[in-house]
């Protein structure tokens, strides 16, 4: 039911997104029937009469300057009215558990905690704890854990207020911006309230809400601000066409385009969103192949501690940096540095702990001060060490919580072990970096922030037990560079190149192929980019756009001898094999030992029936490489097909002891016909016979071959016979 009820309201929101008011009204009567509320029901009747008036006058020619305007207006309250509608449909069915528990919860509490209380609540909690740290009564601690708990309480209502409520009056968005002006809060929990408006928004638009984050986005404080720009980029990708409909922002966007740094920060939010779609297969390649690699050349583990320095063999840190375990971690590195997410299969199993049972904690920051983690630190763990495991640059705040409470449950003894192997070398490289700097200020720059906050939020929709509650932002098109909205901001050759660069690096061909013809349709004209867009076009197996920008990438640079080999290519493949041919030929010119132009360039003379000539490429192809049965097998077919029947056999009982198909069985069995030894021929058929699984495969390739046993003598009534000796 509630899927109905979802995809009802999708329906009518892509309505009043292609402005479709005079159809969406009739749908948003009869969506409104089961909630029986009247005031929404003569709300619409409202909007109803507005516009079927405007309609009339416009049919009557009437000059009415502030028409767009009330049309915007309109558009406007029938969404409000529309999403309130939905929220009742939600709320009557009950399917929306989590939703319905929040709002329950805050309607139980003895204490009503609207915004400005919260406010005055987050502004004490400093105050209160400095005051309870001084004391000096044996309770102390308690007393500091039950300030810390009253806190974390306030945290959690405070996040629940914020994201079950919909649309803020003027007053709470007022409460809002005055929280983010106030020195006295937490950067944590402006954190966290950021986050909270992020969901919220994310269950319905408030253009208040809306606002707010782009408020916050130029709040001085990195962790805060680069939170908001997250926030933003999310809204774009779900509300990119709604915004359009409010003037209050689409000034602050006109605004913010004056300030270039904006637009920089939403292509670098944006592909840190996309690169997060590869996340999944990066924990693929980690589960198949990385561990099992590493388990296997476990024995390859050598610590030096354990013999001494001269008598170390160097070649086993050689052996490990030139195997396949070798070349993975080397690939998970430059992802890791790149800011892919290569710790989400680490840690998909540690989330379990009671801390992430309350929703709020997912989007929590890193806090040594929370009950949880004083906890954990009050054991004998080395202080340091934990200090360096949370000032790693590549772990987001969430997998920082869950490696802490792994700790907690190791036996104490493997738990110090790990630790003092950690805490040398290491904690000496750390303070190298706390005195020159480095390391705050990594810590403290907007893209790494963004992009551990990002891992934080990729982690909350894909394995938190609340996920299926909620839209899963990285399942749908983040397409900033085509929204009507953003086009001002985005539609920049600096931007775009950044982005295509990034698709055409990940292969997402479709989407690079999208951004190149929008570059050239800024004036942009030059080869590379036209090579770059045929060779998308071509891994897409569009092979006509291909050639087209390939030969425009050739106008423009003439003979570059990649652009005639990916021509020759496609016309190869389009079979084309005269043209390709003519291309093949001039990248000979410059690479005459190159081996796939040489293979290549064989094959399509051998399409060509040009056999004579054919067989000369693949002789100086088997010189080069004089070990490639697939050379062997181009020899052996041209040698067959120019009557050179003794050379043809040679070559095929080279192929048949080494790695013989089926094919191979039939054509050998072909040149020992034509060499008149039908004993030999009738063995290799049958092998063939065998290798293909069945007669009627067998003879389905043994027919396709007919016309060329015919040109080389073989008489068309003896094939037939000879079927049946097989």
């Amino acid at each position: 039911m509630k899927t109905t009820i979802a995809d009802r309201y999708q329906y009518i929101t892509g309505m009043l997104d292609d402005m479709r008011l005079k159809d969406a009204l009739p749908e948003i009567k009869e969506f409104l029937v089961r909630t029986n509320d009247w005031n929404l029901q003569n709300k619409v009747e409202e909007i109803e009469t507005s516009y079927n008036y405007m309609l009339e006058y416009m049919r009557r020619n009437v000059d009415d300057p502030k028409r767009t305007e009330m049309y915007l207006k309109l558009l406007r309250d029938t969404f409000k009215v529309l999403d309130t509608s939905y929220l009742l449909h939600i709320l009557s069915e009950g399917h929306y558990h989590l939703y319905l528990d929040a709002l329950d919860e805050l309607k139980r509490s003895e204490i009503q905690y609207t915004l400005e209380i919260l406010l005055i609540e987050l502004e004490s909690y400093t105050g209160n704890y400095a005051v309870t740290g001084l004391l000096q009564t044996e309770d102390r601690d308690e007393k500091l854990d039950a300030v810390r708990r009253h806190h974390e309480e306030m945290q959690k209502i405070m996040f629940k207020r914020v994201w079950t409520t919909p649309f803020w009056t003027s007053d709470e968005a007022a409460t809002a911006r005055k929280m983010f002006g106030s020195a006295l809060i937490h950067e944590n929990d402006l954190c966290l309230f950021v986050s909270a408006v992020t969901i919220s928004l994310m269950e319905f638009f408030d253009p208040r809400k809306l606002l707010l984050l782009f408020d916050v986005y130029r709040h001085e404080n990195n962790q805060i601000s680069q939170r908001a720009l997250v926030g933003l980029v999310i809204m774009f990708q779900l509300y990119h066409v709604r915004m359009a409909f409010y003037p209050e922002i689409t000034s602050r966007l006109a605004l913010l385009n004056e300030n270039e740094r904006f637009g920089k920060d939403l292509n670098r939010v944006q592909i840190q969103l996309l690169r997060c779609k590869d996340t999944e297969k990066i924990n693929r390649k980690m589960q198949e192949e990385i561990i099992p690699e590493m388990i296997k050349n476990a024995n390859l583990h050598i610590n030096p501690d354990e013999i001494n320095e001269e008598d170390y063999n160097p070649e086993w840190t050689h052996n490990i940096e030139n195997s396949p375990l070798g070349d993975k971690l080397r690939e998970m590195s430059e992802l890791q540095m790149e800011g892919a997410d290569v710790y989400m299969s680490a840690f998909t199993h540690q989330k379990g702990y009671p801390f992430f049972r309350n929703i709020n904690n997912w989007f929590y920051r890193f806090d040594k001060q929370h009950s949880s983690i004083v906890k954990i630190l009050s054991k004998d763990i080395d202080g340091n060490v934990i200090d360096l495991i949370l000032s790693s640059a590549f772990f987001c705040d969430s997998d920082k919580y869950s490696m802490l409470f792994t700790t907690l449950t190791m036996p104490a003894n493997y738990r110090d072990t790990i630790f003092k192997q950690l805490s040398s070398q290491s904690m000496d490289e750390l303070a190298d970096e706390e005195q020159t700097g480095l390391m705050k200020k990594t810590m403290n720059s907007p893209r790494l922030i963004s992009n551990q906050y990002i891992h934080d939020l990729y982690r909350f929709f894909k394995i938190s037990p609340y996920k299926n509650d909620f839209t899963d932002i990285f399942k749908r098109p983040l397409l900033l560079h085509e929204y009507p909205v953003l086009k001002d901001i985005i539609y920049t050759p600096q931007l775009l190149h950044e982005l295509v660069d990034f698709n055409f690096h990940k292969e997402r061909y479709d989407e690079a192929v999208s951004i190149y013809n929008i570059l050239i349709e800024l004036g942009e004209d030059n080869a590379e980019l036209y090579q770059k867009l045929g060779y998308c076009h071509q891994k897409l197996k569009d092979f006509d756009k291909a050639l087209k920008a390939y030969q425009k990438a050739d106008v423009l640079k003439p003979d570059s001898v990649w652009t005639n080999h990916h021509i020759a290519t496609c016309y190869r493949i389009m079979t084309d094999h005269h043209k390709a041919l003519s291309y093949y030929k001039k990248v000979e010119e410059v690479q005459p030992e190159n081996r796939s132009l040489l293979y290549n360039t064989g094959s399509c003379l051998v399409e060509l029936e040009q056999f004579d000539e054919a067989i000369h490429y693949f002789f100086k192809l088997d010189f080069i490489d004089p070990d490639n049965i697939r050379t062997w097998r181009a020899i052996a077919w041209c040698s067959f097909m120019i009557r050179k029947n003794e050379q043809a056999m040679k070559f095929y009982d080279k192929i048949i002891e080494k790695d013989g198909t089926a094919p191979d069985y039939l054509n050998a069995g072909h040149v020992a016909w034509r060499l008149g030894d039908m004993k030999k021929a009738i063995e290799r058929y049958t092998r063939s016979c065998e290798l293909s699984g069945s007669k009627a495969l067998f003879l389905d390739l043994f027919n396709k071959d007919r016309e060329y046993l015919v040109k080389n003598g073989i008489n068309e009534y003896d094939i037939a016979l000879v079927h049946d000796l097989i």
